[in-house]
């Protein structure tokens, strides 16, 4: 599928220059959906997630999902001529995504002021580890310190083991999905305004958001959660549990009505009439009781005989699956959550979808991640750069 007028976000210009990983996750969520995104690397170092995990034949897997639907190009920002060139595609722009430390553009003269100048509409988004401001402002930061400092490695992991860091980039991913919607809410200003502004993300704030109640928690009952495991302190049971034959199942009961079914599909229907069931509070100060009889049950019967089982109870049950079930799981597979796409590099690939359908205006992806560099001319020719000032910022270094 190419882009279409039918593209719910088709016109609409974005210049990625961020690197690892939510700058770059949160243009390519924009590209998804028909934004023209135009990738701007350095021209001697590339976005370090080029080179992140394993690679095939030299390339790295991962920019075919991190670059997909975006153009790529070099610029050096620290050059004359890169300065001008950038301010020069500023002026065409919708949106510029950047994670550079506070201070960095403006080292450069591309701060907000120049840039605003430049384009008046634009939308200039700054995504870093701790915000513009503060005492933390100015520390180099990732993914990693937000999981720490938000609380959630501190509530992650067994009580008696030490805090557990997730083995993905969870913050990172969480502060695109934010950023994305900071970006489309700062857009739908401009439509009242007729001006842009700036976005101040800070990779810690998101991070803390998902986290719930803990600081209403802890402002008005002085309460800090623990690290309770798979367990929950507001329901039970809540867990994963081994199958005879080896495998594993998740199992919730956020719902009073889950938690009868489940009671009553192991064969302890007179736990429902306790007290203490009537709440999840009340059922998880009980949760040794409660896992031994539900534990018990699915540790006698294949994996295939209680996902059975609990579908026709109506409980809330999923196996917990790797990578290889996620493929070919059925449920996915209606959905299409993974496709195909045919790369010129590696042929025929298959990443994770657009992450919503949208009945009218679907998004789509056009292409997986391009070469370094590999639109530089097409893009500031189509600037109106000539062959000859091309030459020139190569010259320079520039390019």
């Amino acid at each position: 599928m190419t882009a279409t007028t039918t593209t719910p976000l088709h016109g609409l210009r974005v210049l990625d220059l961020a690197t690892l990983f939510a700058g770059p996750l949160a243009a390519t969520l924009l590209g998804d959906f028909g934004a023209e995104v135009v990738k701007v690397e350095h021209p001697t170092k590339p976005d370090p997630s080029r080179g992140h995990g394993p690679a095939k034949d030299g390339i790295g897997l991962w920019w075919k999902l991190l670059g997909r639907n975006k153009r790529t190009i070099t610029l050096n920002l620290s050059t004359p001529g890169g300065r001008a060139t950038l301010l020069r595609l500023a002026a065409g722009a919708d949106v510029i995504i950047e994670n550079f430390r506070p201070g960095t553009l403006e080292k450069w003269d591309l701060g907000w002021e120049e840039l605003s100048a430049a384009n008046p509409r634009l939308v200039l988004t700054r995504v870093t580890a701790f915000g513009q401001f503060g005492p933390y402002a100015h520390r180099p930061g990732f993914g990693t310190l937000a999981e720490a400092m938000s609380g959630f490695a501190a509530i992650t992991g067994e009580p008696d083991a030490p805090p557990t860091l997730p083995p993905f980039g969870l913050a990172d991913s969480i502060t695109a999905l934010a950023t994305a919607y900071a970006v489309m809410t700062a857009l739908a200003a401009r439509e009242r305004t007729g001006r842009g502004q700036v976005v101040d993300m800070a990779i810690i704030e998101p991070m803390l958001a998902v986290l719930g109640p803990q600081p209403l928690w802890y402002d008005q009952l002085g309460y800090v959660q623990k690290r309770t495991g798979n367990r929950s302190a507001n329901n039970a049971p809540r867990n994963t549990y081994r199958t005879a034959d080896g495998t594993w199942v998740a199992v919730s009961t956020s719902a009073q009505s889950i938690a009868e079914r489940v009671l009553r599909l192991v064969g302890r229907p007179e736990l429902i009439d306790e007290p203490w069931f009537a709440t999840g509070v009340g059922r998880a100060a009980h949760a040794d009781l409660l896992d031994r009889a539900v534990g018990g049950w699915i540790a006698a019967r294949s994996r295939a005989e209680v996902l059975a089982a609990f579908e026709k109870a109506e409980a809330a049950v999923a196996p917990i699956q790797d990578v290889r079930d996620v493929m070919d799981d059925p449920q996915y597979q209606a959905l299409g959550t993974v496709t195909a796409v045919d790369d010129p590099e590696l042929g025929r690939i298959r990443m994770q979808n657009v992450l919503f359908r949208l009945s009218a205006t679907p998004g789509a992806i056009r292409w997986a991640g391009r070469p370094h560099g590999a639109d530089t001319d097409e893009v500031l020719t189509e600037l109106g750069l000539t062959p000859a000032e091309l030459s020139a910022l190569r010259e320079e270094g520039a390019l």
